[in-house]
């Protein structure tokens, strides 16, 4: 038999999607799963969005410039500079989604053996895009008893070699929820000049910052002019995840001109997703302001609901939509299936996202899980519940 190859093997499945044959398996028995493994809002897609692509006269669906088109991209630019970043068209290619915007990304800057340093824990799918570029993630690790602050300075100094590329950070944060200070920016922007590697923001939960914080992009930091990489997305910000638009932001010109070969490999983001995300941008500050007051109060809700079980630790969140909880079990990997293959409540469950994919160093995040608070406040208070009622029947 052919065989498959060693990248094709270390390839992690997803820790969010890895059980989604047993949550159909439990719905097929008629029980009903409270999602919370996912970030797939249920805020309603701006209607602008929807009519753009609705009632639209294209006659022949054509391929789309590689890199988006130009309109698209300085409309894209005008939003930028309303967040105090300025950047031009030409600073900006077009992607099919984050997930390929982080993909030329790592493409452009780095060859087979080089190294990431990332803090943990940290969206899942970056080990699977290092792996697919032959690329070695290094962790560097946050607590959840300090709300996975950024790890001292000192930390990333001790990883830093010749092969280390780039830091590569989420803010705010998937799965923590962490919004990391202007402060901590600028003690990054201090290590990447120091050692002339990049730092690449994934700042797709940008307009999800809770508690009077705001967002600090590295891309509105003199001086990192350079250094700085930003990926970004239409999928949480305007709750689009299937349109699959995003784009990488760099006012590096030589970085820029090595991604767009690789945007030309793939020929074009979708033609229609494009005319979405392009109307999307004339969506009214009111939509996020209602988004933000919704999300804060689910946050609310779902903080005070879990910190009523005894043995849970939660972190607080200050912006995206997840949270890291901290539970009294050996394999949250184990707890989880067991979620949904042998408990229920009068025919409910819940479904979380063990937080072990979330972390590469062998070991962590074993008893810790990931939750999405993208459910409406009611069906929270009662995912919290049927965790609760969970922990006091399970056995490790």
């Amino acid at each position: 038999m052919p065989k498959i190859s060693k990248k094709g093997i270390l390839m992690p499945s997803s820790p969010i999607r890895k059980l989604v044959p047993f949550a159909e398996d439990a719905k097929k028995r008629g029980v009903n799963v409270y999602h919370l493994n996912i970030g797939q809002p249920d805020i309603k897609t701006p209607q602008v969005a929807l009519d753009a692509v609705k009632n639209n006269t294209i006659t022949t669906l054509a391929y789309a410039r590689s890199e988006g088109s130009e309109e698209y991209r300085t409309k894209l630019a005008n939003y930028y500079k309303k967040n105090n970043i300025i950047v031009s068209a030409s600073d900006i290619i077009a992607t099919t989604g984050g997930s390929e915007a982080l993909i030329f990304s790592i493409g452009s800057i780095t060859d087979p053996g080089d190294e990431i340093i990332i803090p943990e824990p940290f969206y899942a799918n970056y080990n699977g895009f290092s792996i697919s570029s032959g690329v070695t993630v290094v962790p560097v690790i946050s607590s959840i008893d300090t709300n996975f602050a950024l790890p001292k300075i000192e930390e990333f100094e001790k990883l830093i070699t010749n092969k280390t590329k780039a830091i590569l950070i989420c803010n705010p944060g998937n799965p923590t929820g962490y919004l990391y200070s202007k402060e901590e920016i600028e003690k990054l922007k201090q290590i990447v000049l120091k050692h002339d590697i990049y730092l690449i923001a994934d700042e797709v939960y940008r307009e999800f910052t809770y508690d009077g914080l705001e967002h600090t992009s590295i891309l509105s930091i003199d001086g990192l002019e350079q250094n700085a990489i930003v990926i970004d997305s239409v999928s949480k910000r305007y709750s689009m995840c299937g349109a699959r638009i995003g784009c990488v932001v760099s006012k590096n010109k030589q970085f820029i001109q090595t991604a767009i070969k690789f945007a030309q490999a793939r020929l074009s983001p979708p033609t229609y997703a494009l005319i979405a995300s392009e109307a999307a941008l004339e969506t009214p500050q009111s939509y996020f302001d209602d988004v933000k007051e919704e999300y804060v109060a689910r946050r609310n809700t779902l903080i005070t609901e879990l910190q009523k079980i005894d043995g849970v630790k939660v972190a607080n969140p200050k912006g995206a939509f997840y949270c890291v909880a901290e539970l009294p079990v050996k394999d949250s990997d184990v707890f989880a299936q067991w979620l949904l293959e042998e408990f229920n409540v009068d025919n409910e469950t819940v479904m979380v996202a063990p937080a072990s994919g979330f972390y590469s160093t062998e070991g962590e995040g074993k008893n810790q899980i990931r939750m999405a608070y993208v459910l409406n406040k009611e069906d929270l208070i009662k995912s919290v519940f049927l965790l609760g009622e969970a922990l006091k029947v399970y056995k490790d």
